[in-house]
């Protein structure tokens, strides 16, 4: 199973900049709209974040811009899971061109399931753990991403 497309969207004009690019907040606007569509689809919409008072907080986050994306394009989110434990699920999302596999932009994320009672984290539901480790297995086949675990920095001054 290649990653899930969990997200698609035409650029609008109040998305572009001066350039008629896409503004940065609006990459992670639509990295942001393509995690609560995962979230539905591992079973936690609002009803069930409602009923449970759980739901998933963004611990971390890394954005790579890597090619222009402009105005009226219509593009897509496609999400890998990277790996998951009992409260913490790491991902990776990837922006493209509808239909395209050139990668114009990538998001990784770390989230953490909450109980909002608290605040404080809690293991994910079984039903939750379940269709996670099924999107894992269908999954298994893909390579990881080339822009996962990367960190910011300067090289050493000479």
């Amino acid at each position: 199973m290649p990653a899930l497309t969990t997200y698609q969207t035409q650029i609008i004009p109040n998305w572009v900049d001066y350039n008629g690019h896409l503004r940065d907040a609006f990459y992670l606007l639509i990295f942001s709209y393509a995690t609560d569509a995962l979230m539905d689809r591992l079973g936690m919409d609002s009803s069930n974040r409602e009923a449970s008072g759980h739901s998933l907080f963004t611990l971390e986050l890394h954005l790579n811009y890597l090619h222009e994306v402009k105005l009226d394009a219509e593009v897509e989110v496609r999400t890998q899971i990277i790996a998951h434990d009992s409260k913490r699920l790491h991902l990776y999302h990837s922006l493209h061109l509808a239909g395209d596999d050139k990668e114009l932009a990538g998001n990784e994320q770390m989230l953490l399931h909450v109980d909002l009672a608290g605040p404080r984290s809690a293991p994910f539901s079984e039903s939750t753990l379940a269709v996670l480790r099924r999107l894992v297995a269908e999954q298994a086949g893909l390579p990881p991403p080339a822009y996962i675990g990367r960190v910011i920095a300067l090289p050493p001054a000479k």
